[in-house]
């Protein structure tokens, strides 16, 4: 089974990181993109080669609403790829340009991320009408995150999701002077989950009095984590006055690598301030599920068969069944059966 999934909605950057004029070349399941912002603020999402002699269209310019090859010239429609202008041409040549077309990407902008859609089927008519809506957070509304990183993991998808949800890892991976140092304290854990759609979800419950921070949330602070297909986890932590939430996705470079994204959002008004200190854990939390990736890859390379055990491993399993589930029903052409059934899970950590 392959670990890339398509017929997705991926996030390829970070909104802010996207500027009004700016080409950026970023490659998604293997296909190299080109992003960009007109003046009006809406963003584009094309195939980034030139059909003409194959030269990145990141290289260009954007002049209006097209994209001109820096090679000769040649001009793309920012909206659906089709050839506007070939400088070259002479008005005695008779040509069609509308038979000359680069490939144009579903993209929009939604909750301060900038998401691609990747079809199975080039050749597929892609409709507004008929893709799936963007991934977004219902509770937070149109709001922007007040922090995102970014980092590569030098590995497949598959680990990197499985990493990402392992609830057992935290003790020995996530130490650090301001975290966990000193002897490992493990408690048990249970924990009860449901399916949803394309995911499974964690039923939200009250966290414990003893939580100090969670209070700056209010009373009653209920916690609820959310994943859905293809690589996509939603914390949410509620409180009778502000909401604060942990929004993370995977995108894949290629079958090899990946690149997550990791967003704050918060309600609180005051708790910007503290930005860089959050930037600066932020980071450091995923610096250290990457240098365990890094790890890992040396017996990766051996091919060993990977043992996952019950409950601490289930919602890896989850993972797969659920990818096994959607690749069968696209071959079926029927609709996703979601094979996941409520459950509740007990682990030490």
């Amino acid at each position: 089974m392959t670990s890339l999934l398509r017929d997705f909605w991926y996030v390829a950057i970070p909104a802010r990181q996207l500027k009004v004029g700016q080409l950026v070349s970023k490659k998604i399941l293997g296909e190299p993109i080109v992003l960009g912002r007109l003046k009006g603020g809406q963003v584009f999402a094309l195939r980034n080669i030139c059909p003409h002699r194959g030269v990145p269209l990141h290289y260009g310019c954007l002049e209006g609403e097209a994209i001109a090859c820096c090679y000769h010239g040649w001009k793309f429609s920012t909206k659906d790829g089709e050839c506007l202008e070939i400088p070259s041409l002479t008005e005695t040549t008779q040509f069609d340009l509308s038979h000359i077309r680069v490939f144009s990407y579903p993209c929009r902008e939604v909750q301060g991320h900038i998401w691609v859609f990747i079809p199975e089927d080039p050749k597929k008519n892609l409709d507004a009408c008929t893709l799936p809506p963007v991934p977004s957070i219902p509770a937070l509304g149109k709001s922007k995150p007040g922090l995102t990183e970014s980092i590569d993991f030098d590995c497949n998808i598959d680990q990197a999701v499985i990493g990402l949800m392992d609830p057992a890892h935290g003790p020995y991976i996530h130490t650090s002077w301001w975290w966990r140092s000193g002897p490992r304290r493990f408690r048990v854990k249970q924990k009860c989950y449901e399916p949803i759609s394309m995911g499974f979800r964690l039923v939200p419950y009250q966290m414990p009095a003893c939580a100090k921070p969670y209070k700056l949330l209010g009373k009653q602070v209920s916690i609820e984590i959310i994943f859905q297909l293809p690589s996509l986890r939603t914390e949410i932590l509620r409180g009778d006055r502000h909401t604060a939430c942990l929004f993370t996705a995977i995108t894949p470079v290629d079958e090899n690598q990946c690149q997550l994204f990791q967003s704050l959002y918060w309600t609180i008004p005051w708790i910007g301030i503290f930005k860089p200190i959050l930037s600066y854990l932020t980071r450091q939390f995923l610096r250290q599920d990457r240098d365990i990736v890094i790890k890992q890859k040396e017996g990766l390379a051996y091919d060993p068969y990977m043992m996952l055990i019950d409950d601490a491993d289930t919602q890896a399993k989850w993972y797969f069944r659920l990818k096994q589930e959607y690749t069968r029903s696209r071959r079926e052409e029927r609709p996703f059966k979601n094979p996941i059934r409520a459950k509740r899970l007990s682990w030490r950590s």
